[in-house]
């Protein structure tokens, strides 16, 4: 059982995969694109990462404004989401992802990483933080 989490952005998205037991959540990669609406190439890309890993479920963040209504960014991502589930075929989850940006940024600047080298990775550390609240939730669910 292999989830993999995206956080989608309007250039990148971050990936990352859980543990085969589904327990943790490990950063992948962050897939860049140079226009926000051409999508071809990044879903070419997602698509061999959740063959290459066996993927059987999808978790994309959905950045809810803080007053917990959906804006014009969320309905991108649930757009996203859509063209994911009909393309994979796979079920697709939406996972609350307030904040989870400005974590991994903390996170980033806690660990000594410098400015210039954050931007490579946050995306991924972002998708790390979805699918790991999305596993922790799983878990005390059960």
């Amino acid at each position: 059982m292999r989830i993999i989490g995206l956080d989608y952005g309007t250039k990148t998205v971050g990936v990352a995969m859980c543990d085969p037991l589904g327990l943790t959540a490990q950063p992948v990669e962050t897939i860049t694109r140079k226009e926000e609406n051409k999508l071809r190439k990044t879903l070419a890309r997602i698509e061999e990462i959740i063959e290459e890993y066996d993927v059987t479920e999808i978790v994309v963040g959905l950045p809810k404004n803080m007053d917990d209504s959906i804006g014009e960014r969320a309905m991108a991502c649930q757009e996203f989401a859509d063209k994911i589930e009909r393309r994979t075929g796979l079920p697709v989850t939406m996972w609350d992802e307030r904040l989870t940006t400005v974590a991994a940024n903390e996170v980033l600047i806690e660990s000594g990483v410098r400015r210039e080298n954050r931007k490579a990775v946050i995306d991924q550390i972002a998708a790390v933080f979805i699918l790991q609240g999305y596993l922790d939730y799983k878990v005390n669910k059960k």
